[in-house]
């Protein structure tokens, strides 16, 4: 799941993980092969290609799986691959905003779907322009703790063009400008630091705190849209506290 680590790790059923898990797969290929399709099969020479299929690795996406996408993007197999990124943008419960980037071969059906699963979960789309002012495009790196200070993960990242490191939770997470991030993971391994969810992605320049309510709303909301095939990621500015969390996992 993507957007905010603090809440998008809240307590689901085994069927409902291992359905998200098949999801995931399949917009971590089709990431792979838009990335073929536009810079071709070299990994080498084709650093968005290099970082999709890096990406796939961590969420043990089969090799053999990676090999077909790579080739069916560039083109290698006759098949045809014509995905159109779109970003919607929504309001959500308690004045959060959510950005929903989507990769179709169907712009018609993307649209019809996102505006249902935001209608019908208690959002509103909003006009373009109006909710992404709130956020920014960044290169994000999550960063396991396990044992390492704030300071431990800085240093390490801060020559190859970390903006800000951040505890999030489980994680630090670390800013940087989406274009540094093959230094910051190359830094993150020179130190033998483990990482995880490296991408390019949107974070809110300020957040907005939800109580139990609203997040349980939020959370359909979120869920109804994570759900839809042409969504690849839904970001949101929302905040979770741990007590808001610890409530939600008791439900």
């Amino acid at each position: 799941m993507s957007g905010h680590s603090k809440w998008a790790t809240t307590k689901h059923k085994k069927a409902v993980i291992d359905a998200r898990r098949a999801k995931s797969f399949a917009k971590l290929i089709k990431n792979i092969e838009v990335a073929a399709r536009v810079g071709g099969p070299d990994m080498a020479g084709n650093p968005g290609l290099e970082l999709a299929v890096t990406k796939a690795k961590k969420t043990s996406v089969p090799n053999d799986n990676i090999d077909r996408a790579i080739k069916r993007g560039a083109g290698l197999t006759g098949e045809v691959v014509d995905y159109t990124e779109i970003i919607y943008e929504a309001r959500g419960p308690q004045g959060s905003a959510l950005l929903i980037e989507c990769l179709t071969d169907n712009k018609n059906r993307a649209a019809s779907e996102v505006r249902l699963a935001v209608s019908r979960n208690g959002g509103n789309m909003a006009d373009p322009g109006s909710v992404s002012y709130l956020f920014a495009r960044k290169g994000i790196v999550a960063v396991p703790k396990n044992g390492l200070s704030e300071d431990d993960v800085l240093m390490a990242v801060l020559d190859a063009g970390a903006e800000e490191v951040k505890d999030d939770g489980e994680n630090f997470e670390v800013l940087s400008e989406p274009q540094d991030l093959p230094a910051i993971r190359a830094a993150l391994t020179e130190a033998g630091y483990e990482y995880d969810n490296d991408e390019a992605g949107f974070v809110p320049s300020m957040e907005v705190a939800l109580d139990a309510d609203g997040a349980r709303k939020f959370m359909r909301l979120y869920d109804a849209l994570e759900d839809l095939d042409d969504v690849q990621n839904v970001y949101s500015n929302a905040d979770l506290s741990p007590e808001v969390l610890a409530q939600l996992e008791a439900d």
